[in-house]
This record gives structure tokens, C-alpha cells and sequence, in this order.
């Protein structure tokens, strides 16, 4: 048997030593996955023997030996020249013959499974790669399209060569390998034919949070270059695991991107220019750009792929290991193959039971935002590079300001303040190697080199969500730290209020024991941005309105699609940081002026004089004025709880003002689909109206649980408009009537055996009302997510002296 060349159906994770991490990984999947439906196509590792093999005959030791024993790493100057020669000196080396006539051999035989016309890729496979303490992302070559045995020869020289890139060489450096001791294998394997597909990168998790409940997929048009190297925004989804364990089948979360180029194959390879090139980037079109490359059945069986592959390692290790992991889609036979899979290296390392969580104190001028990397802070001079040439002129401290951060850069990357970069993804390499070395990175901002190639000292903020946000000059935050061991375990039920899917997953750390309040005014305002009858009717607003609609809802089916999906998939995403406990959502409260800034609102809004107190809520949801737009937010309900599996969801109605009123609304849920009790279904009132409170017998008889809601219930008992700045200072949630009224809904709850919960400010702003409503016996506490860790301690120190 050959030492030189090993089949995939002969090499497994445990051969990392001799075939390198990705070829070990490759086989492993090959060997144990094609037959659970992973397609991975077949190939051959080139060994690091036949590494060792050819230096040896070309006596080439030395001469690296020469370059490196006493280079000074950290000049970059040096270190360019160093990684020059290095390189040099390997690809002139001759192939030995008995390596040659391997290495073709096996490309025969591979020709003899796929045919004639079998193109494949040459990737590097560090023996050091993909450990656990360094992922090696992008530190070697990858040479795609091979379809010559001359083309074939050439690539495997310059993927050896590529071990001695100046990035790779700093790597070895920063992470203690040995610069000569890391040996490099070759994985040869079938082309997937991207390049007229589509291809991208996966996690097992979410990768800023390290949220375990999720599949992330990144995605985008042709080879996968793009996607790992953050030279295009690509599309995103995730898919809930538990959920598809069970069966359900729907994209939790998805986010458009703008795909502005697709990486194909060239028309001509000429192996005398030393700058071959394989590739070439061309501008995708308005079309491509505006809809999804993956069809929710494509990122069904990604999603399938990356539970497979986390279960296999996870077994294999015992332990649970999430995995980072590379896709293409051929274009040709339309299939999708894994073609690389790594231990997660960031998020699997943390451990312990400390919560870190940054905190803005201060809010400033936003210059830039785009997609938040990590959830830390970070600050100081901005400083735009532009290229390779000028990285010999930052400084540590500084935030470093690039178009697109290649890995080369990592020298600067890792003494950098934070990073901002105009392009990119969370799978690309700059986001892996920020993540790696735990610094703030806000990637895909679109025009940050324009905006801050001036700017002074800046902020940036990963601490606020899925959005990055970049602010002029220095603000101050916080580093809040929490033990949770140490934390009690309460009788009352500590939930949070949560509207943001985009802190969803960050949240999901949080020791609560449910959502109490999600509202959908949140996804409704910042996701779909348009009134619900619009949607519905498009042909009743003016001609500009509706190109709006029509630009807004260009990737889905239709209006209505777009709505229910966004709607169902934001409220889907609040629900699966806290599955399989309870989420309560409320079903939207917009007041009349609310709606009317909607696009195409003002169409369907009358004018109210005093709003608050008129067309929201309950009376809305069967009127002829709305009740069509209820019907599309019961659709997206029904949607999350039957197609996409969360029966934690119990659906609350808010401002019910009256009984007959709340059967109406029960009757109109039941006639779109949402039938109380049918599949678990419970539904709770907002508890904010006064006369909720008097005739909560009654209710009780149609609700099965109820929310008090202190801010409209103590503006409704005391008469005070708290927006009012002549009145407002009379709006107190701890006055002795408004009491009054939480201890009778309470006792109410108790004696007709309902739900009795609370989720307006004051638990939140004030601890002597959370250890009031703990001696009244309610039964949850819903609170702002920076208030809980507090409640929590407070709560579990006053039901120990209560003996509880």
C-alpha cells in the first residue's frame, strides 16, 4: 500500500498526523455518513509522508531551516521576505517519480468513477489543522477546476508551497507550532460544481452567542471563496434543531444578502505565470441579488447534513461538539455535499458558569452598522488600510478599518481594538479569526471605509444584537459578570420581555423560566415595515407606496407570504431561546397613530384624538377595518405552532375591554385556524384595563391565563397620561389603589385556577413592588432581560425568609 496517497474510505479522524485535519475529516464523513444520505464526494489525501518525501529528495531542509530558525515574526518586512523564499524553494522542488506516478495514478482511478471530464479541487490539509486551539482558517491554498494531470502536479506544489505563507507562518507562531514540524497533506477530490451553483459555510450553532439550539447557514452564488474570505454579504439562515429532531421543516430565521459578485471558474490556466489563476469574480444580477440562493428544501437537507455530522463527532468524542463545516450545490446535478467539516473552535472552548455581558452607558452619534460579531465592545483610533502594503503602519490599540480583511492580515488583526469591515458574512475567515481572538468585529457594513477613513476615536458596539453599531468617539459601557451557580432557584417564575428576535439567542444564557411578554409590534416595525392591509391590498394605496410594497416583498411568493413568514419566523426565533418553556406573545397592540407610519398605513388609519384609549387591541381584531390583517397575523401564529413545532407558544390578547368582546376575539382566532386548546393552544388577556380586574371571574371563563399590564392599568386607574409632561409626574405603578388592583386580579387568578402573571415596568424599575407581588403569590414575573439576574437574587433572599 502506498504511503504517499490514502483514500478517503481508507483515512478517519485519527489520522490527522498523516493526511492533515481536512482530509481526516473528509474521510471520517465518507466513511460513516454517506450511508445516513451526507453526500461527500470521494477523493485522496496526498500524505504528509509524501510532504516529508519530496523536501527530503530535493534536500530542501536546510534551506528552510536558513529562512527560519531566526526570523523575527513580528516585522512584517522579514517576514515577507522569509515567507517568500520559503515558498520559493518549495515549489522549485522536482517531484519525486514514485510520488509523481502515485499521485496520477489515483486521478485515473477517480476518472474511472466520475468520468473523462472530471475536474477536481486541490486544497491544502495542514497536519496542525482544525484542532480545537486553532482552526487554521484560510492559512493554505486551495486550487480549484484541476482538470490536467500537468494542472494537477502544478496545484499540489503550490498547496505545499502555501505552508509557508506569511499568514501562516505568524500562525504557527502565535499558536507555538514548530514553523517545520507542521506537515502539509493534499485532499484531491471531485469538483462540486458551485461555480454554477451555489456553496457557503455552516455551524452547529449560533456562532456570536453560542446558542446550541441552531443550524447557521451562510450561503451565496458560485464557488465559496467569497463566502470564507467575507468578499460578498451572502444570504443567512437558521434552522432550530429540536424542533427538526422532531420532524417540523421550516427555516426558523433567514436575512437576504446583497451577493453583489459570484466567484466562476476561467476560460484559460497558464502554469508559466507564476500568478495562475483558476477563478474570477463577476457581478451577480439585480435578480440573483434580490431573492434567495437556497430554496428552504435546500437548507433543510444542510440543516439535516450539519445534525448528522454534530452527532457523529459528538459520539465519537463524547462530548457534544459543535462543527464549523463548508457546503457547495452543483449546479449541474443540483445536489448539495459537504466538502469540509472542523471542530468549532471559539464558542466550544468558553466554560464555566460566568455570564459576561457588555452593557452601553452612554449613546452617541451612529456612524456605521452591519452585522455584529461577538457581543463585546470595543474602542479607539480609527485607522483605514487599504491593502497589504500599508500594514506595517497600524498600531496596536487602534480599530482597523478595511473593505475586506484577508487573512494575511492576521498579524494586525489580533492587535487591533476592533475590526469593521465593508464586506463580509459571520462565516467569513476575518469573523472566524475575530471570534478567535476575542475581538469586537462589525463586518458587511457597506460604507465604512468611506464614512470612517476620516474619523477620530470611535465605539464599536457588538453588545446591542444582531446589528453592529459603530459610534463617534469614546463612550462608556460596562462589563457586567455573573456567577450563575450561585444563583437561586424561585418558586416564582422569573421570565423576561423580549421583542427582538435579533437578541434572541444572546438572551437565551439568561436562568429565566419562559418569555412572559414578546411582542410582535417590534418585528412588525423594523422587519416587515408595512401595514398589514396594505399587503393585502395593494391596489388601494398610490402607485409609489406599492413599488415600495412590491421592492420590500420581491424574494418572497407574495405580500401576504412575506408577512406571514417574517412575522412567523421573528416570533419562531423569540420562542426557540427559551424552548421548550413557555413564550407568551401578544398579538399586536399598535395604536391607530402607531399604524399609520407603517408603509401604507395612512390608507387604512382614521384619525384619533386620543389613541390610547381607542382603535387598538381587542377591538380591532374583528372589525372590518382590521380584521383581514388579524387574519395574516393568525396565519403567521398558526404557522409557528403547527409547521414550525412551537407549542411553547401561548398566544394573549391585549386592551380587551370587555367580555363579549374577548369571545368575539376567541371565536374570530378559532375561524383563521387557532382554536383554543386544539394542539395545546392557550390564550391569555393583557390584564391592563380596570374592568378586567372587576369582572375577572368573567373573563376567567373565557381566557385560560392573565398578564397584568401595570403601565395601562395604573394610567386607566389613576387617570394619568404619562406621556403628558403637565400630568405625569402623578404616574406611579406603586400608588395604593393601582395595588389595589394587581392584589384583587391576583386573588382573582387564584380562585378560578388561571394563570397570573405580570409584565409591565414595574418589577423591573422597582424591587419593593417585585417582593409585593411575591407575598400577593403570583405566579410569574416577566422582566426587562438587564433586570432579571438581580430579581432573581432578590426574589430567592425574600422567598427564604418567607419559608417558601
Amino acid at each position: 500500500m502506498s504511503q504517499n496517497v490514502k483514500w478517503f474510505n481508507e483515512i478517519g479522524i485519527a489520522d490527522v498526523a498523516e493526511v492533515g485535519g481536512k482530509n481526516a475529516s473528509l474521510g471520517e464523513m465518507y466513511q460513516n455518513l454517506t450511508s445516513e444520505g451526507v453526500r461527500v464526494p470521494n477523493g485522496f489525501a496526498v500524505t504528509s509522508d509524501a510532504y516529508v518525501h519530496l523536501l527530503d529528495a530535493n534536500n530542501a531542509w536546510k534551506e528552510l531551516h536558513e529562512q527560519l530558525d531566526n526570523l523575527d515574526v513580528t516585522s512584517v518586512d522579514a517576514l515577507q521576505t522569509a515567507g517568500k523564499k520559503c515558498r520559493d524553494i518549495v515549489y522549485n522542488c522536482e517531484i519525486p517519480a514514485d510520488l509523481k506516478s502515485d499521485i496520477l495514478s489515483a486521478y485515473e482511478k477517480l476518472k474511472e468513477e466520475y468520468g473523462e471530464n472530471l475536474s477536481v479541487a486541490v486544497r491544502s490539509s495542514a497536519t496542525a489543522e482544525d484542532s480545537p486551539e486553532a482552526s487554521f482558517a484560510g492559512q493554505n491554498d486551495t486550487y480549484l477546476n484541476i482538470a490536467t494531470a500537468d494542472e494537477l502536479l502544478d496545484a499540489y506544489k503550490r498547496c505545499l508551497a502555501s505552508n509557508f505563507t506569511d499568514r501562516s507562518i505568524h500562525y504557527k507562531y502565535d499558536n507555538g507550532f514548530d514553523y517545520l514540524k507542521v506537515y502539509l497533506s493534499v485532499v484531491v477530490m471531485k469538483m462540486v460544481r458551485s461555480d454554477i451553483g451555489a456553496s457557503g459555510v455552516m455551524f452547529s450553532l449560533d456562532t456570536e452567542t453560542g446558542f446550541k439550539d441552531v443550524v447557521f447557514i451562510n450561503a451565496a452564488l458560485g464557488l465559496g471563496e467569497n463566502v470564507v474570505q467575507g468578499t460578498v454579504n451572502p444570504d443567512a439562515f437558521y434552522v432550530h434543531k429540536p424542533t427538526f429532531n422532531k420532524g417540523f421543516r421550516t427555516v426558523l430565521k433567514r436575512s437576504l444578502g446583497s451577493k453583489e459578485k459570484k466567484m466562476i471558474f476561467t476560460d484559460t490556466i497558464n502554469l508559466d505565470n507564476i500568478a495562475v489563476e483558476y477563478t474570477k469574480n463577476i457581478p451577480t444580477t439585480k435578480e440573483e441579488q434580490s431573492h434567495f440562493c437556497l430554496s428552504d428544501d435546500d437548507v433543510m437537507v444542510l440543516a439535516d447534513y450539519a445534525i448528522k455530522v454534530e452527532k457523529h463527532y459528538s459520539e465519537k468524542a463524547g462530548y457534544h461538539k459543535p462543527m464549523d463545516m463548508e457546503w457547495a450545490k452543483d449546479g449541474n446535478d443540483g445536489h448539495l455535499y459537504m466538502v469540509q467539516a472542523r471542530p468549532e473552535t471559539v464558542q466550544s472552548q468558553k466554560h464555566g458558569n460566568i455570564l459576561e455581558v457588555y452593557h452601553m452607558q452612554e449613546s452617541g452619534k451612529v456612524l456605521v452598522t452591519g452585522q455584529a460579531i461577538g457581543t463585546k465592545i470595543g474602542q479607539g483610533k480609527a485607522h483605514y488600510i487599504k491593502g497589504v502594503e500599508e500594514l506595517d503602519t497600524f498600531k496596536a490599540g487602534e480599530v482597523l478599518v478595511a473593505d475586506t480583511t484577508n487573512p494575511d492580515w492576521e498579524p494586525i488583526m489580533k492587535i487591533a481594538a476592533a475590526i469593521i469591515t465593508n464586506k463580509g458574512g459571520r462565516t467569513c475567515h476575518a469573523a472566524i479569526l475575530s471570534r478567535e481572538l476575542g475581538i469586537p468585529a462589525v463586518v458587511g457594513c457597506d460604507n465604512a471605509t468611506e464614512v470612517l477613513a476620516d474619523a477620530d476615536k470611535v465605539t464599536v458596539s457588538c453588545a446591542e444584537g444582531e446589528d453592529g453599531h459603530i459610534y463617534e468617539g469614546i463612550l462608556k459601557y460596562e462589563i457586567q459578570k455573573t456567577d450563575l451557580s450561585n444563583l437561586p432557584k424561585t418558586k416564582t417564575e422569573i421570565m423576561m420581555n423580549l421583542g427582538n428576535p435579533d437578541l434572541a439567542f444572546s438572551l437565551s444564557s439568561l436562568p429565566v423560566d419562559g418569555i412572559g411578554l414578546a411582542r410582535m409590534e417590534f418585528i412588525i416595525n423594523e422587519y416587515i415595515q408595512a401595514h398589514p392591509m396594505a399587503l393585502k391590498h395593494p391596489e388601494k394605496v398610490d402607485d409609489e407606496t406599492r413599488a415600495k410594497l412590491q421592492e420590500l416583498t420581491e424574494a418572497y411568493s407574495s405580500m401576504e407570504d412575506f408577512f406571514v413568514k417574517t412575522l412567523s419566523e421573528g416570533v419562531a426565533t423569540l420562542a426557540s431561546a427559551v424552548y421548550p418553556k413557555k413564550c407568551v406573545v401578544r398579538m399586536s397592540d399598535f395604536k391607530s397613530n402607531e399604524y399609520a407610519t407603517l408603509l401604507g398605513g395612512t390608507t387604512f388609519e382614521l384619525k384619533e384624538d386620543n389613541p390610547m384609549i381607542g382603535f387598538r387591541g381587542a377591538s380591532r381584531y374583528a372589525h372590518p377595518n382590521y380584521e383581514e390583517g388579524f387574519a395574516l397575523e393568525c396565519a403567521a401564529m398558526k404557522r409557528v405552532r403547527d409547521e414550525m413545532g412551537f407549542t411553547n407558544v401561548t398566544l394573549m390578547i391585549p386592551f380587551c375591554r370587555r367580555v363579549q368582546e374577548g369571545q368575539k376575539v376567541i371565536d374570530t382566532m378559532a375561524k383563521y385556524g387557532l382554536k383554543q386548546g386544539e394542539n395545546g393552544l392557550e390564550i391569555y388577556v393583557m390584564c391592563e384595563i380596570p374592568n378586567n380586574v372587576i369582572q375577572i371571574d368573567a373573563f376567567s371563563k373565557i381566557f385560560d391565563g392573565f398578564s397584568i399590564g401595570s403601565n395601562d392599568l395604573t394610567q386607566l386607574t389613576l387617570g394619568v397620561d404619562r406621556d403628558s409632561e403637565v400630568v405625569a409626574f402623578d404616574y406611579d405603578e406603586r400608588d395604593e389603589g393601582v395595588k389595589e388592583m394587581i392584589r384583587l386580579a391576583t386573588e382573582g387568578c387564584k380562585r378560578n385556577n388561571r394563570h397570573s402573571g405580570i409584565c409591565g415596568q414595574a418589577p423591573s424599575d422597582y424591587p419593593e413592588m417585585a417582593e409585593y407581588l411575591v407575598r400577593l403569590g403570583i405566579d410569574s414575573m416577566s422582566l426587562n432581560p438587564d433586570s432579571v439576574l438581580k430579581t432573581i437574587e432578590n426574589i430567592g433572599k425574600l422567598e427564604k425568609s418567607l419559608g417558601r
